[in-house]
């Protein structure tokens, strides 16, 4: 019978067993002088792989991971993807090449040109409570040929004949540019312009020119005609004047006497005062005749319609007072509009002895 005595109960020393996790800390050398070389062949092994132990310095922070390093691969960390941001990681559209797209063009040319037009149809409208820019339109559409014709006629109307007003079908007048007779507001307007430079001429050659003189004269004439035309408008609604004629057709009227007083201005620098009161003179004869028979047809030749038949009116003596306003108005204010830009300079004759 063979007897083992490591079978047997082991007894106890009365002391816990100790377990050692680190059998370096009780002196533990797996290895003794002749395995060195063993040691050295290992770490040029594991340098073979990439690893190698002794040169590690895990405190660098490039070197850690979330799994350690690990003998035998490569010394670099592995590559972590960074988290999926949709606002970083997704192209972002640019602004530049949106508007560059031919369609986003066309829609953006299409939607400025439906502002534009919404925008001159509100300025319209709201012009069309104060001045009828349609019938505003009408005394603007001129020619050439009109403009010079119509000169003529304001120099010499003792020469025309025909000064009836020719109307289309639906019942609206001409346009100027096809009917001399018709008003205008072109030539009253340029005259206007022509007579404020005028007057800046003539008062720069008496040395009495300054930026406030020439502003006055331009204030004042305008002024003198919105008075002359109020006082039309007062006096034909006071004697309750019923025509055809409008407040435009007497502004365009009124407006022709510029044309004399320029001319009237510019011979005074040959004829001196003697010719500028011939001229002027002349030049409001004229307008006086040529306003006369312009307005003969629309201001006297008015007829009431009543329920027993068409008599004419019992109003002819007031409607011949107004047109004789009209008429003799327009000298006056010719000469007060002019009088004041002569030369007061009067030339010094000296004698020799």
């Amino acid at each position: 019978m063979n007897f083992n005595a490591n079978t047997g109960a082991r007894q106890s020393t009365g002391r816990k067993v100790k377990r050692v996790s680190d059998v370096n800390s009780i002196g533990y050398n797996p290895y003794n002088q002749q395995q060195q070389p063993f040691e050295q062949n290992s770490n040029a092994t594991s340098s073979t792989y990439g690893y190698n132990a002794t040169t590690i310095d895990y405190g660098n922070p490039s070197l850690q991971n979330n799994y350690g390093p690990q003998p035998g691969f490569d010394s670099q960390p592995p590559t972590v993807a960074p988290p999926f941001n949709p606002y970083v990681n997704t192209p972002q559209p640019q602004i530049g090449n949106v508007f560059a797209q031919p369609i986003v063009q066309d829609m953006a040319y299409q939607y400025g040109q439906q502002l534009a037009n919404q925008g001159k149809s509100m300025v319209t409208k709201g012009l069309e409570q104060y001045v009828a820019v349609s019938r505003l339109k009408y005394y603007f559409a001129v020619d050439t040929k009109y403009v010079i014709s119509k000169l003529g006629l304001l120099f010499f109307p003792f020469m025309h004949s025909d000064w009836s007003v020719k109307y289309e079908q639906e019942g609206d007048p001409i346009q100027p540019r096809f009917e001399l007779n018709a008003p205008d507001l072109y030539i009253p307007t340029m005259a206007y312009f022509t007579y404020v430079l005028v007057a800046g001429l003539m008062l720069g050659m008496q040395q009495r020119f300054t930026p406030e003189q020439i502003v006055m004269q331009a204030s004042s004439a305008l002024a003198w005609c919105i008075v002359e035309l109020a006082v039309y408008s007062c006096t034909r609604y006071i004697i309750n004047l019923q025509t055809t004629l409008h407040t435009m057709d007497l502004l365009a009227y009124s407006g022709y006497k510029f044309v004399g007083i320029i001319a009237s201005i510019l011979i005074s620098l040959i004829g001196g005062r003697t010719g500028y009161y011939i001229l002027l003179t002349y030049v409001n004869l004229a307008l006086a005749f040529f306003l006369v028979r312009s307005l003969k047809a629309q201001v006297l030749q008015e007829k009431q319609v009543q329920y027993y038949g068409e008599v004419p009116t019992t109003r002819n003596k007031r409607r011949l007072y107004f047109l004789l306003l009209i008429a003799v108005s327009q000298p006056v204010l010719s000469w007060w509009l002019s009088f004041h830009l002569l030369s007061t300079i009067t030339p010094v004759v000296t004698s020799t002895r």
